[in-house]
């Protein structure tokens, strides 16, 4: 067993054009004021870090690690959700998926492309000279527009849609590979990898690349009406990074898992602030450190009622409740006493 680190938080949600969420310092001093231990950086804003820098220079990693630690903070994971979406894009969400990459590859998918799989390689390299071993983010998606298919999908569409995801990201994985780091992927609604079978199938089809692991955030399986806690039954050993996010499920005789086209404050699936929603957060910390989890547990804050001020505040108290100290010893084991084989035997009768 082990003792799950944290409490962290994903900075993303909280940048912001007025201080302290527009300075790496500020937003440091922010986040260890309220109890926070580590965060979770994303890499496309660059007043946070500078990943072409971070990926050249040791000297600048060791400063910016230097000036987090100063601080009384780690860094927990690099993040590159928005660039490894762009590994993978159908044509259908190409003009609003370009906001996520810079002016001069807009409307060039293939330039797009080049881009985030060049950029997500550099993350490997900035979290090597970070000392990290994890990093987050997203697989992209090629087939997410068929999940519900009509006309129904042609046979072999599936399978070739998973070797294509395979191969724009060996590249990739090989280059973690030899970073030394683990790819996590956030298993999330609106990417080809969001459960357990679309997990196998993109795992099968890298040939069980070792460095194909799992972000492990529960509140987009209780949207998809998925067993959360079985699932780190399943799949606990790809398990190297964690988002502590809640959310709620409350259908009603006119929507349901698709939501209708509402907006979150409508939807019968929300996100919600830690502790408001439906999460059996108890279980889920007790079964990733049962099975030795060697995660930190990081808010993600959204929420389509409460402020991200206040939610960034319950968060940090709200995941320190639920940390629990791995016991090094057998409750049952009182006596201490040292294995007397000659005892063993008398008790069996031998």
């Amino acid at each position: 067993m082990k003792t799950i680190k944290g409490p962290g938080v994903f900075l993303a949600q909280f940048v912001d054009s007025e201080a302290p969420f527009n300075t790496l310092d500020g937003m440091c001093k922010w986040a260890a004021d309220l109890g926070y231990k580590g965060i979770q950086i994303p890499t496309w804003e660059s007043f946070l870090i500078d990943l072409d820098k971070a990926a050249e220079s040791q000297t600048y990693c060791d400063e910016l690690k230097g000036k987090i630690n100063s601080y009384g903070l780690e860094i927990t994971e690099l993040s590159t959700h928005l660039q490894g979406q762009l590994v993978a894009v159908h044509p259908a969400y190409d003009l609003m998926f370009d906001s996520f990459a810079p002016k001069n590859v807009h409307n060039n998918p293939k330039a797009r492309t080049e881009w985030a799989v060049e950029t997500v390689k550099k993350a490997a390299t900035a979290s090597r000279r970070l000392g990290l071993k994890s990093h987050a983010t997203f697989s992209g998606s090629l087939l997410w527009h068929t999940m519900h298919p009509w006309p129904q999908r042609p046979a072999g569409l599936v399978e070739m849609g998973f070797e294509e995801l395979a191969k724009r990201w060996m590249p990739i994985l090989d280059h973690y590979d030899k970073e030394g780091v683990d790819v996590c992927y956030e298993i999330h609604p609106g990417e080809d990898l969001h459960d357990g079978d679309t997990f196998e199938r993109f795992l099968e089809a890298t040939n069980n690349h070792k460095r194909v692991n799992i972000l492990y955030d529960p509140s987009h399986f209780v949207l998809q009406q998925l067993d959360y806690i079985e699932y780190i039954d399943f799949y606990h050993e790809f398990i190297k990074s964690f988002h502590v996010k809640d959310s709620e499920f409350n259908p009603t005789g006119k929507k349901g898992a698709f939501g209708g086209y509402n907006d979150w404050g409508n939807r019968a699936g929300r996100y919600r602030s830690l502790g408001d929603g439906q999460i059996d957060f108890k279980t889920i910390f007790s079964k990733l450190t049962q099975y030795g989890c060697d995660v930190w547990a990081v808010m993600e804050w959204e929420c389509c009622i409460k402020s991200p001020e206040q939610g960034a505040r319950e968060g940090a108290i709200f995941i320190q409740d639920h940390i629990i100290e791995a016991t090094e010893k057998t409750f049952d084991d009182f006596a201490g006493a040292e294995i007397d084989k000659e005892m063993l035997k008398n008790i069996l009768g031998l």
